[in-house]
């Protein structure tokens, strides 16, 4: 089934690998990125979106229409933030643009980068659930919360954490740990999930790995 994709966060590293990933399958007509800033590619299948301010979405929600799936790769860490801020940048930030999305492509499917851990004690852990539990809620006809943990980027990406470069060797541990997947496999799992659905609607790192090796 070909789809049509809306993604988020491109210009992050999870976005941005998972963008990649999107735009080398054959099955993926479209691609459209919204973001605050370029992602600095280009590609036939990509058309890009740029808003400052996720919490206005009046410029562009006539374009959240037609849509088969949204994966929203958009976040930011909680280091240095207090939950208030934290709250409204994940939690709140999130649900909006859900809401809205919905309004217009209520048959899309909404996958959403979580984190290993959510559901935890931990601060951003609790926002995390909170997330989750209200995206699941929303009449899409089909929502994923994907929880990956440590994740090796793709050849050619630009934007990728300082700690990743430094701590790549640790990658093959962490594998046979259960505790990683490349962005790649995070890619073909939520692709995996929008075509063909998933078993469950909470996909942990072994489950995000499972689907891509499904997958086809």
């Amino acid at each position: 089934m070909s789809q049509r994709i809306i993604i988020t966060g491109a210009t992050g590293m999870v976005g941005e690998g998972v963008l990649l990933t999107l735009l080398q399958q054959p099955d993926v007509e479209a691609v459209l990125s919204i973001s605050r800033r370029p992602s600095g590619h280009a590609h036939p299948k990509l058309r890009e979106l740029l808003l400052p301010d996720f919490f206005d979405l009046s410029k562009i929600e006539s374009e959240l229409a037609g849509y088969s799936a949204c994966f929203f790769c958009a976040g930011v860490s909680s280091l240095g933030k207090k939950e208030p801020e934290y709250t409204r940048l994940t939690y709140d930030l999130t649900l909006h643009f859900a809401q809205a999305l919905v309004r217009h492509s209520p048959e899309a499917t909404f996958c959403y980068i979580s984190g290993a851990g959510t559901g935890g004690r931990a601060m951003w852990a609790r926002v995390k659930r909170r997330t989750e539990t209200d995206l699941l809620a929303l009449p899409f006809r089909a929502a994923y919360m994907l929880r990956p943990g440590f994740l090796k980027p793709e050849p050619g990406q630009r934007h990728v954490l300082p700690m990743y470069r430094w701590l790549k060797w640790l990658f093959p541990l962490m594998r046979r740990l259960g505790y990683g997947s490349t962005l790649r496999e995070l890619g073909l799992a939520m692709l995996h999930a929008a075509q063909r659905g998933a078993d469950k609607p909470v996909l942990e790192v072994k489950d995000i790995v499972r689907l891509t090796r499904s997958a086809g």
